[in-house]
Parts: structure tokens; sequence; C-alpha cells
């Protein structure tokens, strides 16, 4: 705990954001953060709670609360507190391999489950683990630390998402070489090109990659595992691989004239808006320019937020962003009580850009795309949608979502990006490795193992449990290190929480 009348002293307070006029001129993260004074007050709001929900990690009502990681949240605020903040470093990284990503981009379970919450505003953690992990590099302490001893055994990760590279660090530290191929130029998948710039500066990513190539980490980019690279290959060269791709298939709308000229997949779009940014600061014009144009969002989630910051960010005309979903209370429901994660309405950055741009809330809920509309050149012009409501299957009694009858609507719309989030892994990378795939084309394991129908052959990340967020995809990479790790050697003393 932190002090033990400190939730009743100190008011929550967190790092402002930098005006949404302001920010939009640039693609870099936009929050100012507190001085580390004022941030051991923050530490210090953490109280003797009894049980500390915000490291349980426990599903309730299909939904995380708190930290899936099971970070020892309560034990670092308090050293956070007593400015002890090079063992709060050593306590946060016992379970947590890459605090500079989840501090940055981590929708904070852990204080949506904070004990403070219940009656009050909830410990800042998430800016007390960023505070943590920035002061580490500042003072030192997340210098590379290489193991001492090496088994000789060689496992190859195939996928530098925050799952593979999770898997990767492990693994290295018991003392495995651990080699890690990635198809695009640079490491991090969706951390490098999915997740914009102004969330997580990929100097951020390209530090970490320096710190883990100095403990002895090798990473192979420009290797399209399945198509460059055979399995049999690597099967041969490795003792252990783990597939580790993400779920990178893009789920399609499908409505008359789907073939529009101006329509673009999301992960499409953010990948060439990062790239274009990263290799010459967007002078190669390598990517889709928003400027001037009516863009419409398919989707509602993060990446549909994250393509409402960036086109505003290009200059566009005026963006929409349609949600199947309808709106979420402003306020807990009676029937979401604490500790479960609250459904209820989140204004992100993006719209909230969108509203000091354009004067409104971007989201349309509750409606889909009935077609897209074209000219007689193939340009996309607009985009029907139609309203939605959910009704009772009188056969299955489960609740179906149905067309409001008279309910279209025209949208003028020159370019539309689908965020309409992803389905499973890539056939031609599962079909290499001839790994069986469960129902929802993710890898099929047996429950709780990551272990896949083929020997020495595991799966980690998104490519097992589907689209999820990063703080799931490193448990996954935990966890699945410590079952690599224990095939090659009997036993692992790899801690996993």
């Amino acid at each position: 705990m932190g002090k033990p009348t400190g939730f009743m002293e100190y008011k929550r307070e967190v790092g402002r954001a930098e005006d949404p006029q302001r920010r939009i001129r640039h693609f870099n993260e936009f929050h100012e953060h507190l001085d580390m004074e004022q941030q051991q007050l923050q530490g210090a709001r953490c109280m003797e709670c009894g049980v500390p929900f915000c490291q349980s990690g426990m599903m309730l009502c299909g939904m995380a609360s708190g930290c899936p990681l099971h970070n020892l949240v309560p034990e670092w605020n308090d050293l956070v507190y007593h400015g002890n903040w090079q063992q709060a470093y050593n306590r946060l990284k016992k379970t947590n391999n890459f605090p500079e990503f989840t501090s940055r981009v981590c929708p904070a379970l852990c204080e949506a489950a904070c004990t403070c919450g219940l009656n009050g505003e909830p410990v800042s953690t998430r800016e007390n683990e960023y505070a943590i992990i920035e002061n580490a590099y500042e003072k030192g302490y997340a210098a590379a630390n290489p193991p001492k001893v090496r088994t000789g055994k060689r496992v190859a990760v195939v996928g530098s998402g925050p799952s593979g590279l999770a898997a990767a660090d492990q693994l290295n530290k018991r003392g495995h070489f651990v080699t890690v191929f990635e198809r695009s130029d640079r490491i991090g998948g969706l951390l490098m090109y999915g997740i914009p710039n102004m969330k997580l500066e990929k100097r951020i990513v390209e530090r970490k990659r320096k710190i883990m190539e100095e403990e002895g980490i090798v990473f192979v980019t420009g290797v399209d595992v399945g198509r460059d690279r055979k399995a049999e290959k690597l099967l041969r060269d490795f003792d252990r691989v783990i597939l580790a791709c993400g779920a990178s298939n893009p789920r399609d709308i499908k409505a008359p004239g789907r073939d529009a000229k101006g329509i673009y997949f999301a992960v499409d779009f953010l990948k060439a808006n990062t790239k274009s940014l990263l290799d010459s600061d967007f002078k190669d014009r390598n990517f889709v320019d928003t400027k001037d144009r009516d863009v419409v969002i398919i989707g509602g989630g993060d990446t549909g937020n994250d393509c409402v910051g960036t086109a505003i960010r290009h200059g566009a005309r005026s963006v929409t962003q349609i949600e199947m979903m309808p709106k979420a209370p402003d306020k807990r429901a009676e029937n979401n009580p604490w500790p479960q994660w609250p459904r209820v309405c989140k204004t992100d950055y993006g719209q909230q850009e969108a509203i000091a741009v354009y004067g409104h809330d971007p989201r349309i809920y509750q409606s889909t795309v009935k077609a897209f509309v074209k000219d007689k050149d193939g340009k996309l012009t607009g985009v029907k949608i139609v309203k939605l409501t959910w009704e009772k299957d009188a056969a299955t009694g489960r609740m179906d979502m149905k067309e409001v009858p008279g309910s279209e609507q025209l949208l003028a719309a020159d370019m539309v990006l689908i965020a309409a989030g992803f389905l499973g892994a890539q056939s031609y990378v599962t079909e290499s490795f001839g790994v069986e795939l469960n129902e929802r084309t993710n890898v099929k394991t047996e429950p709780g193992s990551y272990q896949t129908n083929k020997e020495n052959i595991f799966v980690t990340g998104d490519m097992h449990r589907g689209q999820s967020l990063v703080v799931w995809a490193i448990r996954e990479g935990r966890e699945a290190a410590r079952a690599v790790d224990e095939s090659l050697m009997g036993y692992s003393n790899l801690v996993v929480q």
C-alpha cells in the first residue's frame, strides 16, 4: 500500500493532454506527465484494500477485471510513494516485459478494478507505471542484462508483435538462443505499424529492440516465413518454433458496391501512414492521403478511433464513424457493478479531436452499411447506411440485430476505411506449418496449452486467442515461453505471474 490515509488526502492527478487543435498538427505523443514528486503522491493514494482487484486479472461476465499480467500494483505503488524507484522497476519487470508499451497503450484494466474507484477516483496506476519505466531508462536500470549462461538450445519466433517479443525475451533470459523473424522491414508488429505514432512513438519500440539485441536476441526482418522461408527449414535449424503471427485477416464488409475505388482496410491505411512517416516524414507520399476527403470509418473500436485521429491530421474535410452497437451509458448501469469492467461510453482522443475540429461527435451508433455508392468511373461517392435494432429471436431466444425499415441514410464519402476487426491467422502460414485451426480460424491447442498438433511447434498471442489487447499478448508470450522451456529442459523456472 501507499500512505494509509493517502486516498483521502490526495486527489487523483494525471498528466495533461495537449489541446486537440494543436496536437492534430503533428504525429507525436501529446501527453505531459507529472514531475517525480507529484507522481510519488499519486503512489500514496494506493490504499490497503485487502483484496487487490487491480492485479487479479479475473474474468467477470466475459470481461477481464484487473491486470491479466497480475502486475504487483500495490507493491510498486508503495515503492513509488517512498521514492524507491529502482526497486519499483524491479517489481514491475517481474511480471511485465514491456511497461514502456503498456503504460502508453493499455486501457488500464488495473484502474477500472481499483478499490478507490468504487467510491471516488482510482489510483493513476498507468501513469505510475510510465514514470517507473521512463525513470529506469534515464537512470540506467533498464540497461541490457544478457544471460550469463547459455543452454545451447535454439528457438525461432515467427512474428515480432508484443506476444512474440515477450516469448523471445523470456526464453533469452533463460539462456536459449532466440531468433525472431519479421516479415515487415521493422520489428514490432502492430506495435510498429498498427498503433499510430501519436499513441506510441516508434523510437520507444526501437529503444527496446536495441536492448534486446544487446542481450543476445537476433532479429531478422523482411523475411516472410511460409513464403520466403519454408517451415521445414526452420524446423531443421531450430529446436522449437513459436508462431506469433497475429490475427492478420481483416474482416471485410460484404455490401453492394464493395469494388468501388477509395475503400481501404484500416490496417493497410495505418501501416502506410506510419511507414511513410518513419521513412520520409511523408515526403515520399506513399500513404493514403485524406486531405479534403469525406472519410467514413466502419468500426467503433480502438482501430477505428486511430483512423479518426490519423484522418484528421491529414486534413480530412469530414470524418464519420459507423458503429453497430448502441451508445453505452455515460455512467455504470446497475447490472454492471464494480469491479467489472465499466461498460460506459468512452470518448477517445480521435473522437475528442473530431469534436474540436468539426463541432460534433463523429460516431453514428446502431448502424451498418447497406451499400457503397459509386459513380460511372467506379469511384466511391457515398455510403448508404441503415439503422439497427435488437430483437429477440423467438426460436433461439437470442438477441439479433435487425434493420429498421425506412431508416436508410446516404452519407457523402469519397473514402472508406474498414476497421471491423480481424478474423484469425493467415492461411499460408498455418498451411506451411500444418497446424490445425479451430472454428474461429485461430491455431488450435488444448485448453491452457500452447503446443500445436505438430511436434516442436507452439503458438501464442492473437494467432492463438484471437484479436485482443497488448497486455493479453504479453501474458500469452510469457506463458508460451514457459511451455517451450519446459519442453526443452524438462522443467522451467520462468516466472509467468
